[in-house]
């Protein structure tokens, strides 16, 4: 279970990656409307960002059919767009009404639901085992032309309506159940922002946390936080408030806290703990991708974690008391935090960078406090003994740098994470999310996380007998594909 979830966040990172599209579209165009109202530039870049919050439906449901196949084939895309097609249309107010033999405006309201992400995640997952199960199957001659990958997407219309039948009678049940968890946090006003924003950090490490995120982010129980933010389409002072408090967090606390971690980083180690936590206190506030800094303390110095997720969680709480509201697209970092600065149902956002300062002072005197009283093994403060031996592998990395002359820096480190992982007699999967390379192995204890770590990563995390992450940072992509090069010459 735990397993196949993963692999289900790991595909909402397709559709998510879209949303950066959405702020930049949406907060020029309100930049632009800011000084005139009836600007056709203004309107025109806005329209097309909310294009996108308009159809997130069918973005998921086709992002997650690629992302949750086997070879990431156009075709189950296309599987996951035709599903989503059938589904939406079979259980729509039109369609349910002529069902039931009732008018229109009788229907139960969870029909008026359905294009939603939620629906778009259940079509994805189906579309993609559908695709997973018939895309090499080979039909008898008289109907050769539509085996294999041609027939997965009529076997996916076929599912959703299987699945449309289903959910006639279970989406009411569904639908009520997830509006009124969505309901019961949000009536708890700015303490149940408090509460999100403690378990979105605490999910982090099993990639969980976008299962939460979509009952509050986007319209899976009519809460809609980034949508209607994005559209200036909510209640000001109000909508934005399961976004607003992150920015304090990842542009200011975060950096505050590899400060900290630097600061008490053991002096022959300062400089290669430097070099880790600058690049990823840079990346949580240009960007805010903040798992490259989250991973370098989440399992060396768990107390610290846990803290931090109390922080993030009373960060939102304060936000929202006071209504300082702004949103993102893709994560509260300093780009969307200037894309956003503008919409118009913006509330005060100038005070999320006082906010965010208040919290850079208690992130650093709490970790710096925190690290030295209980010896927290911190970047940089490792066992000497696990420091030596990470040194001389390190040693090992460079040498091989300098004879490969001018060999690119992500093929060396993939080669060396590769052997780290054991090579071709251990690895059998090889994928990756937004900053993790997540790997199944045969026997875990032909890992040697030493070896891994030597390459510069922040960190490593087994999660399971045979599953291991290796948190590398945005390259991860081009990391794994140079990791998938290694397995197919060999």
């Amino acid at each position: 279970m735990m397993k196949a979830l993963q692999k289900l966040g790991l595909a909402l990172m397709l559709p998510v990656a879209v949303l950066p599209a959405v702020a930049i579209l949406a907060g020029i165009g309100n930049w632009i409307l800011g000084f005139s109202e009836e600007s056709v530039i203004g309107i025109f870049l806005q329209t097309a960002g909310t294009s996108i919050l308009d159809n997130l439906g069918i973005l998921f449901a086709v992002g997650i059919a690629i992302g949750l196949s086997k070879d990431q084939h156009g075709a189950a895309g296309l599987s996951g767009l035709v599903g989503f097609l059938v589904f939406s249309t079979l259980i729509s107010i039109d369609t349910v009404a002529g069902l039931q033999g009732i008018d229109a405006e009788s229907v139960n309201a969870a029909f008026e639901q359905n294009d939603n992400v939620f629906i778009g995640i259940i079509t994805g997952i189906v579309s993609a085992s559908m695709y997973n199960r018939f895309s090499e199957v080979k039909l008898p001659a008289a109907l050769a032309f539509f085996s294999g990958k041609r027939l997965a997407p009529i076997m996916s219309a076929a599912a959703m309506v299987v699945v449309a039948a289903i959910m006639f009678f279970v989406w009411p049940v569904v639908y009520s159940w997830l509006v009124w968890f969505g309901t019961a946090i949000s009536d708890l006003g700015a303490a149940g922002a408090g509460i999100y924003g403690f378990f979105n950090r605490l999910l982090i490490p099993t990639g969980l946390h976008h299962a939460l995120n979509s009952v509050f982010w986007f319209d899976v129980a009519g809460i809609n936080d980034i949508g209607n933010f994005l559209g200036s389409e909510g209640e000001k002072g109000i909508t934005g408030m399961y976004q607003g408090g992150f920015f304090p967090i990842m542009m200011f606390g975060l950096p505050a806290a590899a400060l900290a971690m630097y600061h008490t980083a053991k002096t022959k180690r300062k400089k290669q703990a430097a070099s880790l936590l600058l690049a990823a206190a840079f990346a949580s506030f240009f960007t805010g991708v903040t798992e490259a800094l989250e991973f370098s303390f989440m399992f060396l110095a768990p107390v610290l974690y846990v803290v931090h997720a109390a922080l993030t969680g009373l960060s939102l709480f304060i936000a929202a008391l006071f209504q300082w509201t702004s949103g993102f697209a893709f994560s509260a970092g300093f780009v969307d935090y200037t894309l956003s600065f503008t919409n118009p149902i913006a509330n005060e956002p100038y005070m999320l960078l006082v906010q965010g300062l208040v919290f850079a002072v208690i992130y650093y005197f709490l970790f710096r406090f925190l690290i030295v009283k209980f010896n927290l093994k911190t970047p940089g403060r490792e066992d000497e003994t696990v420091a030596a031996e990470e040194n001389e592998a390190a040693h090992e990395s460079d040498e091989t740098t300098k004879v490969t002359d001018k060999a690119d820096e992500t093929a060396v480190m993939a080669s060396k994470i590769y052997e780290g992982l054991g090579g071709d007699e251990n690895v059998t999967s090889v994928d990756y999310c937004t900053t993790r390379l997540r790997l199944e192995v045969k026997d875990m204890d032909k890992v040697d996380q030493d070896k891994i770590k030597a390459t510069g990563v922040p960190g490593t995390h087994v999660v399971g007998k045979h599953n291991i992450q290796v948190i590398v940072g945005t390259t991860v992509q081009f990391v794994a594909d140079e990791i998938n090069k290694l397995r197919n010459k060999r």
